[in-house]
């Protein structure tokens, strides 16, 4: 099996055994039919991914890694808050008449600051420190901009990422390492398509950095399954499982805002089939 399948089997029955249900209890979100969308819930979880050793697909099921990095590339490079922008529909839900979620995720990555070095958004100060003062302990983006959440369509889940470098003993290029700041996770429908999407991220930004893609640290305040979704994690986490797929970039790509999903490469990723018809608690 991948190692992300046996971390997300291992998490999913953490929470199915060890979690806190929040049945009864005031809550945000609603299923379709206008019903109250409880969930099973794990404090603190933290998973560990380490890109030198294989990509972090589960192969329990696909993951679309195409339409991963083009929303990954939606929010870090295009830096759009508007689904017209996208070519998946995984924020239809959450977006209005004209398509916009809002001052969130691009919105907040496209916000210019002044700096001593000049105005940079984000993006820029992240690939401008990585290539000019790597060692720092300051690489930062963070989309959770508490004046402007009311002005956001949905609260941003996965909200902030640090980037870390390191000097391997013996290696003659540096390492590029994540933190991923998740406030909340719905895990049947959004653990491995962020795992994947960040990690697509730190190869991209490694890449136009000259570093190698190290270690991706997912942490999750709150990491639940809905009361809708237990069954069918009962299901999914039963399914065999497969070597993790061969995930690469296209090398010629020197410039972030070069990149496009055709530079994403996959090879040998085999997998259980898709789930369909599941209920999204909005």
């Amino acid at each position: 099996m991948s190692y992300a399948d046996q971390l997300f089997i291992q998490m999913c029955q953490d929470i199915l055994e060890n979690g806190t249900s929040t049945e009864g209890e005031k809550v945000r979100p609603k299923w379709e039919d206008g019903a109250s969308a409880y969930t099973i819930k794990r404090f603190g979880v933290v998973n560990r991914y380490d890109l030198r050793k294989e990509f972090p697909a589960i192969t329990l099921r696909r993951t679309a890694l195409k339409n991963c990095m083009d929303e990954i590339l939606w929010i870090y490079q295009r830096k759009s808050s508007n689904i017209c922008d996208l070519n998946s529909h995984v924020w239809d839900e959450w977006a209005d008449e004209t398509g916009s979620i809002g001052k969130a995720y691009g919105y907040q990555i496209g916000v210019k600051s002044q700096y001593k070095e000049g105005m940079m958004d984000q993006m820029d100060r992240v690939l401008y420190d990585l290539k000019t003062n790597p060692f720092s302990r300051r690489i930062i983006t963070n989309t959770y901009v508490h004046a402007d959440l009311s002005e956001m369509r949905l609260y941003p889940c996965a909200y902030s990422v640090t980037y870390n470098v390191t000097q391997e003993k013996g290696a003659d290029r540096l390492t590029l390492n994540m933190v991923l700041h998740q406030r909340s996770q719905d895990i049947l429908m959004a653990n491995n398509w962020n795992v994947c999407q960040y990690a697509i991220l730190l190869m991209m930004v490694a890449q136009v950095c000259d570093m190698v893609p190290g270690e991706l640290l997912h942490v999750i305040a709150d990491a639940h399954i809905y009361d809708r979704h237990v069954e069918i994690i009962r299901e999914l986490i039963k399914r065999p499982v497969y070597p993790a797929p061969k995930v690469e970039l296209n090398p010629e790509v020197r410039d972030f805002y070069a990149f496009t999903p055709a530079d994403l490469m996959v090879e040998n990723y085999e997998t259980g089939p898709q789930l369909k018809n599941i209920p999204i608690a909005i």
